[in-house]
């Protein structure tokens, strides 16, 4: 009887091993295969547009017909937008999802507020494209300008930020949290000054997504801002048009007249990958730095 319980035993634990042996050779498969698409992504864009950059194409104007155009106004208006569009989102995204997950009261109505804010994410950026087009161009009349846009991005950015502050600061244990209040800090003072930094991981990680994704956008900019500029290098006028690199590269793609518009198209993919990638990696360098830093803190040092 004991033979036939240990031999059950140990044939369980050899089938356990097994399937365990197989699922991480499928998740290891399917980690390799994903990041080598990646990488044959980026070495195809960045290998085709890369060796062709100058100096002058990034600020130079561009040409309607003749070669040797530049992307100059399209890359600041991209910088332009995408500053502005933080600058109006940030506080307000990271303050609701500040107050939802720390101040708001658990009822029905605050859970159709998370309710509305989780379908207002997943909304296609053209919706929002045409919300800021009859805003803008219909109702206010002010045209495809530059701070409709930006608002525009701004209003598709919010209930981003608004989620992922939240989700990051619902994760962050209640220890820490019942701590510092009874070592007597305010509400208030334990939000700002331990919770927050605690949740920083997880907002950084939502500003360089929205951030990416607002920096990448076309739909928006096509509706509320246009496909053009006002012409000229250095433009903060806010109600010039706010076309931008990602603009700027369907049209050459599709519509441009120039003789060397696949090779304007290569390097002004191969710019907006990199600038996205540069965006991503600044933004979660802090915390790098501060992983780092803790990690020679904690490690012995040797006499």
């Amino acid at each position: 009887m004991k033979d036939s319980l240990f031999h059950h035993h140990r044939k369980a634990i050899t089938s356990a091993m097994y399937t365990n042996h197989l699922f991480h050779i499928f998740v290891t498969i399917v980690t390799a295969t994903t990041f080598l698409f990646i990488i044959a992504l980026l070495y195809t864009i960045l290998g085709k547009g890369l060796p062709k950059l100058s100096i002058d194409f990034l600020f130079k104007l561009p040409d309607e017909l003749e070669a040797g155009g530049g992307i100059g106004p399209f890359l600041f208006n991209s910088f332009y937008v995408l500053i502005l569009s933080l600058l109006l989102s940030l506080p307000i995204g990271i303050g609701a999802g500040i107050f939802l997950a720390e101040y708001a009261p658990n009822n029905r109505f605050t859970e159709f507020v998370r309710t509305c804010i989780e379908g207002l994410a997943s909304v296609p950026s053209i919706v929002f494209g045409l919300f800021g087009y009859v805003l803008f161009v219909e109702y206010v009349g002010i045209g495809l300008t530059i701070i409709g846009a930006a608002i525009t991005l701004a209003l598709l950015n919010l209930p981003v930020l608004a989620r992922v502050t939240e989700e990051a600061i619902q994760a962050v244990p209640k220890d820490i949290r019942e701590a510092s209040l009874a070592l007597g800090a305010t509400k208030s003072q334990t939000v700002l000054k331990v919770v927050l930094p605690a949740a920083l991981n997880g907002i950084l990680t939502g500003i360089s997504l929205v951030a990416c994704r607002a920096f990448g956008e076309s739909a928006i900019i096509i509706l509320a801002g246009g496909t053009s500029t006002s012409g000229f290098m250095w433009d903060f006028n806010l109600l010039s048009q706010g076309g931008t690199l990602p603009v700027h590269l369907w049209y050459v793609q599709s519509e441009a007249l120039v003789p060397d518009a696949k090779e304007i198209a290569e390097k002004s993919a191969a710019i907006l990958v990199l600038i996205v990638l540069i965006i991503s990696f600044t933004v979660r360098l802090p915390i790098w730095i501060q992983t780092l830093v803790a990690k020679l803190k904690t490690t012995p040092r040797q006499s």
